[in-house]
């Protein structure tokens, strides 16, 4: 018998017929049991009821505002701990004298809570989508530094020391051709990582009214109004974003910056 290689494409469609399948089972009991179980729509609205919703929302014209509002807030939020996250992280992973300046004050902020910072957002930058995106900031900003720390500090001294005997000598240039290569599976992971946090944390940064549009706004708008509906409508659209970021961001990583890892070579 001949050896073949084996097709990784025809072995994954099985499984995406799996998770196709559990979907639609999953809309089935959640149909029966919202209609002939629950029976109030306040409580738990049928597959049915969100369809007929989101029909109605799309016709309203404001959901794209909402998503554009939501994206902005984000955008803001991430692109702020990236900045400031991976060179701290970078920093403290680098050099164990920043690290035991700065770890106290780490470990101080990093475990309150995202939402306990709201009253600081609205002082210090008002009701604006300045402020939405400091919430989401300080979910963000921690698993960025974090990761970074750690896969910096994970670094192999070899290859550091290699670096220098083949004249890589200055810090800048052996961070930017040694340690970060080596670390950037870590620092990927804590983007990734981040992205979802600062998703999460969008519902609680606008909640505060910082615009009349956004996901998070909408979705208690309408639950005040007691549509339950159209609350759904928005849960499942924060969803949904939130998988397409994580799905565009690992494609991103891994054929741009982690080919190395099966061998693919530009």
């Amino acid at each position: 018998m001949g050896w073949a290689p084996v097709n990784h494409a025809q072995t994954r469609k099985p499984e995406r017929w799996l998770g196709a399948l559990a979907i639609i089972l999953a809309l089935i009991l959640w149909e029966i049991i919202a209609e002939f179980i629950v029976g109030d729509v306040f409580y738990l609205p049928s597959p049915s009821d969100v369809i007929l919703a989101f029909i109605s929302l799309v016709q309203s014209g404001t959901l794209l505002m909402d998503i554009e509002v939501s994206l902005l807030h984000f955008a803001i939020g991430i692109g702020a701990a990236l900045v400031i996250g991976i060179p701290i992280g970078i920093a403290m992973g680098w050099n164990r004298r920043i690290d035991a300046f700065l770890d106290p004050i780490i470990e101080i902020l990093r475990p309150i809570p995202p939402l306990a910072w709201i009253p600081f957002a609205i002082v210090w930058f008002g009701l604006t989508n300045a402020s939405a995106g400091f919430v989401i900031f300080i979910g963000a900003v921690f698993p960025v530094l974090i990761n970074t720390y750690t896969g910096f500090r994970s670094v192999p001294r070899i290859f550091v020391e290699a670096g220098k005997m083949l004249g890589c000598t200055k810090n800048r240039d052996l961070i930017r051709y040694i340690a970060f290569p080596s670390a950037l599976p870590s620092v990927a992971a804590g983007i990734r990582i981040a992205t979802g946090v600062g998703w999460m944390c969008l519902v609680a940064a606008e909640l505060f009214g910082v615009s009349k549009y956004g996901l998070g706004q909408k979705l208690w708008f309408f639950y005040n109004l007691h549509q339950m509906d159209s609350v759904v409508v928005y849960m499942i659209l924060l969803g949904l974003i939130g998988l397409a970021f994580d799905m565009l961001f690992r494609y991103w990583i891994d054929w741009q910056f982690l080919k190395w890892r099966t061998g693919e070579v530009a």
